[in-house]
């Protein structure tokens, strides 16, 4: 059994008992009732909380009435639905339409002249006109593809008029001129790119004075300090868009910055994002900026530069091949990296391989990057809570969520989510848009693939698709680091959770990660930075991804993470030995799940089986089902790991506002080296019938290889 509400001392059987129990004397949560041999998980028991009263008895007998206003407050909604949530997203029409519906709430935050669009009110590191000039900016990823390829939006004057009192130096709307380091600069990007192919919308209509504006607000960039990151490819674009259109551009400004974009680049297709003094291969590397903008330019600048765009369209078949492993059948993404809150961009990579009408290699066809592409535009269109009750998007991923946020996302950062719409400038005819959608190629196949540079390993198995990672880390001091890059395990169908707080384990939520704490449980440390880099290994046919970390100086944890075996498909094991010249807690989680009934909405109890619902934990291991699937964690090789099902707190999870942790929990005394033999079972809510294999996977625990036998025993180091 397992308990969320422990150590509860309510005197009112009305009120909802607290669920956060006081920090624990050790790393496992305990209750004065619990047998020392188990974790008790008991919501509003009698033997913890007083009797009930009449009326409250009467109201837990009632079952339909919790159901009834569960799901009356699972539907119920503070504004109408948005028409993005209810678009079929099939044919070329459809997508105008949702993006059509994305830009109509945004002339509610247009300023008097439109070149500035107020999309929230929270603040970034950037000043507020920049913030601004992002919801002004960022929509024209859609818009300038809908127009170029022959559609009509018919507010399509406002964002004309916008660049016109945006970039004259005279008018009260005057954006500035660029700065060092500014963040207009990334705004230029897509300016650069609608007057590239929409000229005849954003260009041919000004007066001589109003393209001379544009011309000198856009080379105002030129001499200016940029991030030696994927910022250079923002300056590209703004010289190719006046390229383009004859105006005044630096040709040896955009050749100085794409030879040093080129540096970034590792083989195979991937480019880091940034020098080689770090790892950083996030979307960034793919679909939010440098894969996507490699094919724009592509396409734009083939006759101009034909050698460097071949060669882009070569990387990106290579990227491809790798980057497929990304999304599911069911069409969701892995969550890995930071700027999430970009949502759909996380798929624009394939819609840049249309745009840049890029043959891929096989078994990419058309109708498969079509349908990677629309599934997740669908997937998007089922998390109804991303939208602000003005209709305009929030910050967040699956509802509006400032945990996750990054320090340079205003509220219009989001619409940077629009540049996914770039194969809008493709005609109907083009195959694109004219073949058949086509399942996700490798859905019922097995794969476990080694990707060496950014130190991961992708795998479908078991209806699980998700990746391994060990070596990379932000460069700079990022929000929620640990979470974003530092986990040991990023899925799709399980989205990554974020801390909330720093204090106690709850707000830290270590899920998909080891937690180490000195100070009885107070702060929690988890891995962000490496002891050295990273290493995939090759034992007996089989990737292992190996890595360690020294949260501090006297403490040293070298990691084996191994990818789930045929014979048991939805386990895989992360394996620590640590070294410690300190008493230390651990505390280690599996994947987060949703973590209420599906009866009444309230928190989940002890394990249901007949339902497939609850949790329960012991000695070794915890275990939970929900609607999210099922999801366990277990210790191979130590006798004792208290299990617990922590609740994390609320909106740590990306995706599941409500979440539990199955978590395993260790402490170990200086001079200690230990062995911990972490296996870790997932299995989604999406695989058909996983109600009734959960219980048969779950009591069918991997086996440890003897490679790895070996090493734990001391016959080899």
């Amino acid at each position: 059994m397992f308990s969320l509400c422990e150590n509860c001392n309510c005197s009112n059987s009305t009120l909802t008992p607290p669920l956060s129990p006081p920090i624990p004397s050790s790393s496992a949560p305990k209750s004065s009732l619990e047998p020392e041999s188990e974790v008790v998980v008991v919501v509003d028991s009698p033997t913890s909380t007083p009797e009930p009263s009449a009326a409250a008895s009467k109201e837990s007998d009632d079952s339909m009435t919790y159901m009834g206003s569960a799901a009356t407050a699972t539907a119920n909604r503070s504004f109408p639905q948005h028409p993005f949530s209810t678009n079929p997203l099939l044919t070329r029409s459809h997508v105008v339409s949702a993006v059509t519906s994305l830009l109509d709430p945004l002339a509610a935050g247009d300023s008097p002249l439109h070149s500035m669009v107020k999309v929230g009110s929270s603040g970034t590191r950037f000043d507020e006109t920049a913030a601004q000039v992002e919801g002004y900016a960022r929509p024209l990823w859609g818009l300038a593809p809908l127009l170029a390829g022959g559609s009509e939006y018919e507010g399509s004057h406002r964002y004309v008029a916008g660049l016109i009192a945006g970039t004259d130096p005279e008018n009260e709307e005057f954006w500035g001129y660029m700065e060092d380091q500014d963040q207009r600069m990334v705004e230029a990007c897509p300016i650069g790119f609608t007057l590239a192919i929409a000229n005849k919308d954003f260009w041919d209509p000004l007066t001589e004075a109003q393209k001379k504006n544009v011309e000198t607000w856009l080379g105002s960039m030129n001499d200016k300090d940029m991030p030696n990151t994927n910022w250079l490819w923002f300056r590209v674009f703004a010289n190719l868009g006046l390229a383009k259109n004859g105006a005044k551009w630096s040709s040896e400004r955009l050749a100085a910055d794409i030879k040093q974009l080129n540096t970034f680049y590792r083989g195979d297709g991937w480019s880091n994002d940034g020098p080689a003094e770090y790892r950083q291969m996030d979307y960034y590397s793919g679909s939010f900026a440098i894969q996507y903008l490699q094919l724009l330019y592509a396409k734009l600048a083939r006759d101009t530069d034909p050698d460097q765009a071949n060669e882009y369209k070569n990387r990106a078949r290579m990227y491809a091949l790798d980057f497929v492993h990304y999304f599911d059948p069911e069409g969701r993404a892995i969550t890995f990296g930071r700027s999430l809150t970009y949502r759909w961009a996380m798929v624009a990579f394939w819609g840049a391989v249309g745009f840049a009408e890029v043959e891929l290699p096989e078994p990419l066809s058309w109708g498969v990057v079509r349908g990677i592409w629309l599934r997740n535009l669908r997937w998007w269109t089922s998390q109804k809570d991303i939208f602000q009750p003005n209709g305009m998007l929030s910050i967040g991923y699956s509802y509006p969520n400032t945990y996750l946020a990054e320090n340079y996302n205003s509220p219009g950062s989001p619409y940077w989510s629009m540049l996914a719409f770039a194969p809008l400038a493709l005609p109907e005819s083009h195959p694109f848009w004219s073949a058949k959608e086509e399942p996700h190629p490798f859905a019922e196949t097995r794969v476990v693939r080694s990707l060496p540079h950014p130190r991961q390993i992708v795998v479908r198995s078991g209806g699980h698709t998700f990746l391994l990672s060990s070596g990379q880390s932000c460069h700079y001091a990022l929000k929620a680091t640990q979470a974003k890059y530092g986990k040991f395990a990023y899925s799709s169908a399980f989205a990554y959770s974020v801390p909330t707080g720093s204090y106690t384990l709850e707000q830290y939520v270590p899920e998909s990660s080891l937690a180490l704490s000195d100070d009885d449980g107070e702060m929690w440390k988890m891995r962000r930075a490496h002891d050295g880099d990273s290493e995939i290994e090759n034992h007996d046919g089989v990737p292992v991804l190996v890595s360690s970390m020294k949260p501090w100086k006297d403490v040293h944890v070298l990691t084996y993470l191994v990818p789930p075996a045929e014979e048991t498909p939805n386990w895989h094991l992360r394996v620590h030995r640590i070294r410690t010249g300190r008493d230390i807690m651990t505390a280690e989680g599996a994947f987060a799940v949703y973590g209420c009934r599906e009866s009444d909405g309230k928190n989940l109890t002890e394990l249901n089986e007949s339902i497939s619902e609850g949790g329960k934990a012991d000695g070794t291991s915890a275990f939970v089902a929900s609607r999210s699937g099922a999801v366990g964690i277990v210790e191979l090789n130590l006798d004792e790991r208290k299990g617990s099902v922590l609740l994390a707190d609320a909106n740590s999870n990306l995706v599941e506002a409500r979440s539990v942790l199955p978590t395993i929990h260790a402490d170990f005394k200086a001079g200690d080296v230990k062995w911990l033999v972490t296996a870790v079972y997932a299995l989604p809510a999406s695989v058909e019938g996983w109600k009734g294999s959960w219980k048969a996977g779950w009591e069918k625990k991997p086996t440890v290889p003897q490679w790895l036998q070996d090493k734990i025993s001391g016959r080899w180091d």
